[in-house]
């Protein structure tokens, strides 16, 4: 289902049904595993592991998951969103912060390098964000890596608000090492209301 339209051809669309997810499901491995091979991440992931993600976050109930696509095969860039209740880790990190209940993790975001720098990240932000229910979601949290990193820039220009609280990451890199990067976490206030 297509969400919007932005310049070069790309269109930012839902996976909201089995076809559309048959559809796509070879484009997001690819862009999944060269944007997390690369900085800052540098984590090697094969195409189960990648398809594993897509098929977890797909059967995440009320997941928002976007590609931004170009011409009928292309993915040149993803984000996913989920009720941080289906991310257990994350909710514990974060428990008496932001009500678990009422809160949505931006679970994934990544564009290709050569579309970076076009609005693609932020509009697949910005999508996402529309597409929560704020009536029963008050915040939005997301994780990303202490290393230098464009995005933590973007986010906080989006009113995302550092939250003082860290998480340690272990994953496979590249070399072939297991090693531990440091990521923070930021929060936006999706809605006023007192849901508990």
């Amino acid at each position: 289902m297509k969400i919007a339209e932005l310049s070069d051809d790309i269109v930012i669309r839902r996976i909201a049904t089995p076809d559309d997810a048959s559809r796509w499901r070879g484009g997001f491995i690819g862009a999944y595993q060269t944007v997390f091979t690369g900085f800052p991440y540098f984590e090697r992931w094969f195409p189960s592991e990648a398809e594993g993600v897509y098929k977890k976050l797909l059967a995440t109930p009320e997941n928002v998951t976007l590609l931004a696509t170009r011409g009928e095969t292309q993915v040149v860039g993803f984000g996913v969103a989920i009720p941080i209740a289906f991310k257990p880790d994350v909710a514990t990190s974060l428990t008496g912060l932001v009500s678990v209940r009422h809160t949505f993790y931006l679970a994934e975001l990544g564009v290709l390098e050569p579309w970076r720098g076009k609005g693609i990240g932020r509009a697949l932000v910005r999508e996402r964000i529309r597409l929560i229910d704020d009536t029963r979601y008050t915040h939005v949290v997301l994780r990303v890596s202490m290393n230098h990193n464009p995005s933590s820039e973007m986010y906080k220009a989006m009113g995302f608000e550092e939250m003082g609280v860290y998480m340690d990451v272990s994953a496979m890199r590249t070399d072939g090492k297991v090693t531990t990067d440091r990521r923070m976490f930021l929060s936006k206030v999706l809605s006023q209301v007192s849901l508990d």
